[in-house]
C-alpha cells in the first residue's frame, strides 16, 4: 500500500536544449535574474535531477537553479551509444554553461558522480566556477597499469552483455516496488519523499511494470584506468571556494571492496586552495547508489 505524497515547496519547470547533438532535460526553479549568476546541480550515478527538489525546497534562497539530466538519464537522450566517458560529461557541462551563463561564472554543486564531474570540471574550468559543492563525489580507487589488460577485457566483455541483453536493468512489477527500493538505496529518504521521486526516477510501461530511467550501458566499466595522479592535478587549478560534504555514515570502502577510502580522498582533495570539508550530522540527501 502506497501512503501519501510528498508536497513540492517549489515548484520546477522542464526545458529541453540540444547539447552536443542530444537533447538534454533541464530541470528548473526560478528565474534567470540579472547580475545574480545562476545555481547548477549535478546527479550523482543512476540518478536523475529531480532528486535535488529535496535539497531545493530546504534552500532559503529565490535564485536561479539549474539541474540537468546527465546524458542516458531521466528525460535527457543516450543517443546511439554503448558505453559513457567522464569526458563526455565535462564537454556536456561546458556546452551548458554556454547556454545558460556564458559571461559569468556560477555556483556549481554535485552529487556523488556528478559531485567528482564538477570538481574535475572546476579545475578544467578554473574561471567559470565561482563556489563549488561536492557532495560525497569521490572520485574512484587507483591504479596501476598492470590492470590494463583486464580492465580492457572486462570492458569488452560487458559490450558483448549488453548487445546481448544481459546488462538490462531489472523492472519493477509495481510503483510500490521502485518506493522501497529507493528507500533501500537511502534509508533516510521518508516514504512520502520515495513516492514523488519514483516517478521522475522510473516510468511504467504498458505491462504494468516500471522501469528506471537511466541507459543500461551506464552499468559497462570504464575501458581506461582511473587515474588518481590525474585528478589531483587537475583539483590543484580549483580556484574557487570549495566545501567538500560527507555523510554521517562511511560506506565508501563498501562500495570500493575495500580499495579506497575517505582517508585517501581527503588527501587527494587537500590539494585545492580553498577548502572547507564538513561532516554532515544527517547525511546528505542521496538518491540511488548503486544499480538497480
Amino acid at each position: 500500500m502506497i501512503g501519501g505524497m510528498y508536497q513540492v515547496q517549489k515548484a520546477s519547470s522542464s526545458s529541453f536544449i540540444p547539447i552536443r547533438g542530444l537533447q538534454y532535460h533541464l530541470r528548473q526553479w526560478g528565474q534567470p535574474q540579472t547580475g545574480v549568476p545562476p545555481v547548477l546541480m549535478l546527479h550523482g550515478w543512476m540518478d536523475v535531477s529531480a532528486s535535488f527538489q529535496f535539497v531545493v525546497d530546504a534552500m532559503r534562497t529565490d535564485r536561479w537553479i539549474v539541474a540537468p539530466d546527465w546524458r542516458g538519464y531521466g528525460l535527457s537522450d543516450a543517443g546511439a551509444i554503448d558505453n559513457f566517458w567522464f569526458p563526455d560529461y565535462l564537454a556536456d557541462l561546458d556546452a551548458l554553461l554556454d547556454q545558460i551563463s556564458p559571461d559569468r561564472a556560477i555556483d556549481l554543486i554535485g552529487h556523488s558522480m556528478g559531485g567528482h564531474v564538477a570538481m574535475l570540471y572546476s579545475g578544467i574550468r578554473p574561471d567559470r566556477i565561482r563556489r563549488l559543492v561536492n557532495l560525497e563525489g569521490f572520485g574512484l580507487a587507483a591504479t596501476i597499469p598492470a590492470q590494463a589488460p583486464g580492465r580492457y577485457a572486462q570492458w569488452l566483455d560487458q559490450l558483448r552483455q549488453l548487445r546481448q541483453g544481459e546488462m538490462d536493468l531489472r523492472p519493477y512489477p509495481n510503483q510500490a516496488g521502485v518506493v522501497q527500493r529507493l528507500m533501500k538505496n537511502n534509508h533516510r529518504l521518508s516514504a512520502d519523499k520515495a513516492l514523488w521521486l519514483s516517478a521522475h526516477w522510473a516510468q511504467a510501461q504498458s505491462d504494468g511494470q516500471w522501469v528506471v530511467r537511466g541507459h543500461p550501458a551506464h552499468k559497462v566499466v570504464n575501458a581506461q584506468l582511473y587515474q588518481a595522479e590525474e585528478a589531483k592535478a587537475v583539483y590543484q587549478r580549483i580556484s574557487a571556494p570549495t566545501l567538500v560534504v560527507l555523510a554521517s555514515d562511511d560506506s565508501l570502502k563498501t562500495w570500493t571492496k575495500g580499495q579506497y577510502g575517505r582517508a585517501e580522498f581527503l588527501q587527494r582533495v587537500s590539494v585545492v586552495s580553498q577548502l572547507e570539508h564538513l561532516h554532515a550530522q544527517h547525511g546528505t540527501h542521496a538518491a540511488p547508489r548503486s544499480a538497480p
